[in-house]
């Protein structure tokens, strides 16, 4: 009777691993069609997204341009920028035409893939806790792509043109090779997608009772010191730089502790 109920469960496990296979299968299938439109697209993909950065009329540097001048400063104002982007591997256009279709496919099909696990999880979740976890999803993803659109549009265009533009001496000319650039963009982009997911990993946290809102009070300070070393290590080394990156990450941690405080207050109740 015991070998029994032992066959029971190990089919379930497998039941389980199998279904959780075909999750990850149509996960990877829907990133790697993403992925071939992205590839079929370079004009648009290379063109006007990944080298687009290197334009001086980049709708990032014009903003940041007019900002700096309101305030009396136009550091960020120029006409063109001085460094070409080479490559130096013979296999090195087609192998970062693969890496960044890839990434794009990762990204477009990111709420997809949440959907996919959890319809994996949704199973052995309560009838109310299925209810928030639609919320997860659509904040996950609207987290996730906000960081993205920040790591692009803020972040990669502060380290482009300083890091670009960055001379020791005029006899030394910038010629940047194609995968240094490229990994440069796709890591910051990416990084920042799952930089802003801070409070979906907080909230996780402090279901689990690892996480408190008084524990994240407490280590405040110590959170702003980790914040700014970060912001100084992802942004070119200057204060406006690193300020612009801190504010929005702050902002992240202070809504962490307001989700760490209301899921607490939660399990509190449920307690009673």
């Amino acid at each position: 009777m015991e070998k029994g109920k032992e066959n029971k469960n190990s089919l379930s496990f497998i039941q389980h691993l199998e279904e959780l296979r075909w999750h990850l299968v149509r996960s990877a299938a829907a990133i790697f069609i993403l992925a071939g439109v992205a590839f079929a697209n370079p004009n648009i993909v290379f063109d006007k997204i990944i080298l687009g950065l290197t334009k001086p009329d980049f709708i990032s540097y014009r903003l940041i341009c007019e900002f700096t001048s309101k305030i009396g400063s136009g550091v960020f104002c120029f006409d063109s920028m001085p460094f070409e982007i080479i490559n130096m591997k013979m296999a090195g256009q087609f192998s970062m035409h693969i890496w960044v279709s890839i990434v794009a496919g990762l990204i477009v099909a990111f709420p997809y893939v949440l959907y996919e696990m959890w319809k994996f999880i949704m199973p052995g979740l309560k009838k109310e806790e299925r209810k928030n976890s639609k919320y997860v999803i659509s904040v996950s993803t609207f987290l996730f792509l906000t960081g993205v659109f920040f790591g692009y549009f803020v972040i990669s265009p502060l380290s482009v043109q300083f890091l670009g533009t960055y001379s020791i001496s005029d006899t030394v000319t910038n010629r940047l090779d194609l995968s240094s650039y490229i990994s440069t963009i796709t890591s910051i982009t990416l990084a920042s997608g799952v930089l802003f997911e801070l409070p979906i990993v907080v909230y996780f946290l402090s279901k689990l009772g690892i996480v408190t809102p008084d524990l994240m009070r407490n280590y405040r300070k110590h959170a702003l010191v980790v914040i700014l070393i970060l912001s100084a290590i992802i942004t070119p080394p200057d204060l406006s730089s690193q300020v612009l990156v801190s504010i929005p990450v702050l902002l992240l941690y202070e809504i962490s502790i307001g989700v760490s405080a209301r899921v607490e207050k939660k399990l509190k109740k449920e307690a009673e």
